[in-house]
């Protein structure tokens, strides 16, 4: 990247920031503004930016941002909601997660007859969990109902950082460090290490560090410009300490913000506003990024295959799971559908398909472009649905009286 690429990176974050409140309201906003501006400098539309960002660096750029995005959402969560309607989120993540992962096998095996089992595990993992990021204009807007709202956040806080072991699993199959017969054995610990990990690290980060801040906040040792620090610090030593003792960084990162929110709950607003600017910052040159080469690198190995799969994702294989796994709830039949619409794919998936690019896989072109695309409609579509249908489905609830 040189200067010219930076000056028009730049400049165009600059013009959407005065702006961003105003485009918040509308159809075209965040990751989908950002994806078509990247799209559009790159060098497969006007050629104005020539990035050549590696998969190393994109997956860095795409790991913290979604690591400041998990903590600042959690810290944000109504813990009394929460716990009153505690058995729809967890209902998503163990009953619906694993439908998906076998709802997308079943298509995967349906589309791509070249690819090899594990390979099409891969892909179906890669594109199971849903994006904290991409689903912040639903979990935010208040016209959605609260316990939607927060079910749905919950469920894209923990969901990628559960689908890191399966990942880690699939992988060593297809790319064969692993036998077979010690598959199981594989699975119990990558599963017991990544998520046992990334809880105790975020339950001592969020605790200790929450109490820290609290300390120095009351004795004025942190304020002025340093209030924008600590919380963005915080967010990524849990992250990097649970990642580097191979655990799940985004387990971490929602514990320590959600256990970081109990805590501070008086001081919560001031130190976390910082953070989450800082990490719409990032999400922002994320994807534009992402638009800028994803299209480019994909777009000689895109068929209808890949179009196919990637709408059967967004739709099917997300919602039919949502559907069963909420069987007896008592929820309305559009809350149901409203809830397994908007799981869309982002961050946690760039992250996955470098992961497994960077194996060189027989198939890899196939996964890579697959998987892009995806997140490319969902981007598209749920950016353009998010505001519409949450407005019209909280009507829908105001009148009926509230329930959900």
């Amino acid at each position: 990247m040189d200067y010219s690429d930076l000056a028009i990176i730049a400049a165009f974050a600059f013009l959407y920031s005065i702006i961003a409140s105003r485009l918040g309201k509308t159809r075209f906003n965040g990751a989908l503004v950002y994806v078509i501006a990247g799209f559009l400098c790159g060098g497969q539309a006007f050629g104005w930016i020539d990035v050549q960002i590696g998969g190393e660096g994109l997956k860095i750029l795409a790991e913290l941002t979604l690591a400041l995005v998990l903590f600042t959402d959690s810290a944000n969560t109504n813990l009394a909601t929460l716990r009153r309607i505690e058995t729809i989120p967890m209902r998503l993540l163990f009953i619906g997660l694993p439908l998906t992962l076998v709802f997308g096998f079943a298509a995967g095996w349906l589309f791509f007859d070249e690819l090899g089992l594990f390979e099409i595990a891969l892909l179906a993992t890669m594109l199971a969990p849903t994006d904290a990021a991409l689903g912040k204009a639903v979990v935010t807007n208040p016209a959605v109902p609260e316990s939607v709202r927060e079910s749905l956040n919950v469920e894209s806080g923990l969901n990628d950082g559960i689908c890191v072991p399966v990942l880690l699993f699939f992988l060593a199959l297809a790319v064969g460090d692993a036998e077979s017969g010690h598959a199981a054995g594989l699975m119990a610990q990558l599963t017991l290490q990544a998520i046992g990990i990334g809880v105790l690290v975020g339950g001592v980060a969020g605790l200790v560090g929450g109490r820290l801040i609290r300390h120095c906040s009351t004795r004025g040792w942190v304020a002025g410009s340093w209030i924008q620090i600590p919380v963005i610090a915080l967010a990524l030593t849990c992250f990097a300490t649970a990642q580097w003792l191979e655990g799940s960084g985004f387990i971490a990162c929602f514990v320590a913000g959600m256990i970081f929110g109990t805590t501070e709950k008086g001081n919560q607003g001031r130190f976390l506003e910082a953070a989450e600017g800082v990490g719409d910052s990032m999400a922002l040159v994320t994807w534009f990024m992402f638009g800028a080469v994803a299209v480019g690198i994909t777009w000689q190995y895109l068929d209808w295959r890949v179009i196919a799969y990637a709408l059967t994702s967004l739709t099917v294989i997300r919602i039919v799971p949502v559907f069963l796994a909420t069987l007896g709830l008592k929820l309305r039949w559009d809350t149901r559908l409203f809830m397994g619409w908007f799981g869309p794919r982002g961050l946690a998936s760039i992250v996955f398909v470098v992961l497994v690019t960077d194996e060189t896989l027989p198939g890899s072109e196939v996964l890579a472009t697959t998987v892009t695309w995806t997140i490319l409609l969902s981007v598209l579509l749920h950016g353009l649905s998010a505001n519409a249908l949450s407005k019209a489905y909280g009507a829908r609830i105001a009148a009926s009286g509230g329930g959900v």
